[in-house]
């Protein structure tokens, strides 16, 4: 028998929202526990290991950011034909979707396999780091495809309103994890020691096992979504519709993966105590908007049911609402981080003043924005839910590449601010941001891309039934 699933058109906005958010939240932090494992377990090996899996990180999250666009994709279609009752046309999409995401990830993870040496190299990793990283690369490569899709089953299931089922999986991958990593590295008994590559090892198995079980979650039909094998042959106008709005999705996930390695690039040109308080105030930045992160995912699956169901009115009141919460939460997170900067920042440089004075003061400057960025976070999210792919996309360039980096550049380089005018282009960038997507939210023209036809009495009714 068919799970039955959350109703995201009816009921208090706040109640299901929450509903709805928390376990995605939890899984975003699951799955930035899965990387502190890696990093903990992998730096008992030496810097060069370390440098190897550092390396390595940006160029795999430049293309998994290919894939996230389509995963959205099928979470805003699904969205919206669940809202409408439509459950056929759920299952064609959700297939496509897999589809196409399966065959994304085959072309890219062949290149990347193929490319990994010379990709390595041309980062400029030490000769002893090269061999080290290029072996990460090559494994990590061999499981994209399992990432692909377990990213597009855990989308299209928040899609229909099951944010739960993934969040177990997720929970289950985590502690599998933690007891391969130090196996696959070091070694015991009959099973060799991997180094570096075992990193990498137990988390393709890891990804290979989330990805088997959300294939028989998604052909099971007990979840909501119910595929089948006639339903896997390729329709090339569903394809490029998918791709289509996907596409922007990726392009501003990409950019974020460059404008990262850019400024980095920056940063690094005012010495390692500078690097350092960067490095650390970027890992509390990427801490703290994981609770906007996972609101920005449930509002994309609320606002695209509610516009499917012609609830026009109640997918915008989402967007309020979430926005509020993101903006009173982090408002308060950001209050809090202000207030015990140094104190933040030494747990991880205990031993270097130097480190925790400048992080501390990167920390309460882009502290007091904190909830802004979170707004600005929660609102793309709804535009991404309404269709409306292209001008979260466009926010995301504007405020990297039109704001951040040029700013940063200006204030570090032709001022006498130096670092310090790096640090205040983030509360900048975050407040411009944040305005120029509330205008376009108020404008309302976010709400004329709906994806499907308006229900009709039949699809309402049927949407009904139990």
């Amino acid at each position: 028998m068919p799970r039955p699933l959350p109703n995201l058109t009816d009921g208090s906005t706040v109640s299901t929202l929450l509903r709805l958010a928390w376990p995605i939240v939890l899984a975003n932090l699951l799955q930035t526990a899965y990387q502190l494992i890696d990093a903990f377990w992998v730096g008992r090996l030496g810097a060069e290991a370390v440098a190897a899996v550092s390396l390595s990180f940006p160029l795999i999250f430049l293309l998994v950011s290919v894939g996230i666009g389509l995963a959205v994709a099928g979470t805003v279609m699904v969205a919206q034909h669940q809202g409408r009752g439509d459950g056929e046309a759920v299952n064609r999409i959700s297939a496509q979707a897999l589809l196409g995401m399966i065959s994304l990830s085959l072309v890219l993870a062949t290149l990347g396999y193929s490319a990994s040496g010379a990709a390595v190299a041309f980062l400029g990793a030490a000769d002893e780091v090269q061999p080290l990283a290029a072996q990460y690369l090559k494994v990590s490569f061999l499981g994209l495809p399992f990432m692909f899709i377990y990213a597009v089953f855990q989308s299209l299931l928040r899609g229909v309103g099951d944010a739960r089922t993934p969040l177990l999986i997720v929970l289950a991958t985590v502690v599998l994890n933690f007891f391969l990593d130090p196996l696959l590295i070091f070694g015991l008994g009959p099973v060799p020691a991997l180094g570096v590559s075992g990193a990498a090892v137990a988390t393709v198995i890891t990804q290979a096992l989330s990805a088997i079980i959300g294939l028989r979650i998604l052909f099971s039909g007990r979840y909501g979504i119910q595929l089948k094998c006639q339903q896997m042959r390729p329709d090339p106008a569903l394809l490029w519709r998918l791709f289509a709005l996907g596409g922007p999705t990726a392009v501003e996930q990409g950019t974020r993966a460059l404008g990262m390695m850019l400024m980095t690039t920056l940063v690094a040109g005012f010495g390692t105590v500078t690097l350092a308080a960067y490095g650390i105030g970027t890992r509390m930045l990427s801490f703290v908007i994981i609770p906007a992160l996972g609101l920005s995912q449930a509002a994309s699956a609320l606002v695209g049911q509610n516009i499917g169901a012609g609830k026009i009115a109640r997918a915008e009141q989402t967007a309020y609402v979430s926005a509020a919460i993101a903006l009173v939460v982090l408002t308060a997170v950001g209050i809090v981080s202000a207030i015990f900067a140094e104190p933040i920042i030494a747990v991880f440089v205990p031993d270097s003043p130097d480190v925790i004075r400048e992080g501390a003061l990167f920390l309460r400057l882009t502290a007091l924005t904190f909830g802004l960025m979170g707004a600005q976070i929660v609102i793309a999210g709804a535009f991404r839910g309404a269709g409306d792919t292209v001008v979260a996309m466009a926010i995301a360039l504007v405020s990297l590449w039109v704001l951040q980096f040029p700013l940063a550049w200006i204030l570090a380089e032709r001022t006498s601010l130096n670092e310090v005018g790096i640090w205040l282009a983030y509360p900048i960038q975050n407040i411009v941001t944040a305005v120029l997507a509330w205008l376009w939210f108020r404008s309302g023209r976010w709400k004329r891309h709906q994806l499907v036809a308006p229900p009709t009495e039949t699809t309402e009714s049927a949407a009904r039934l139990p």
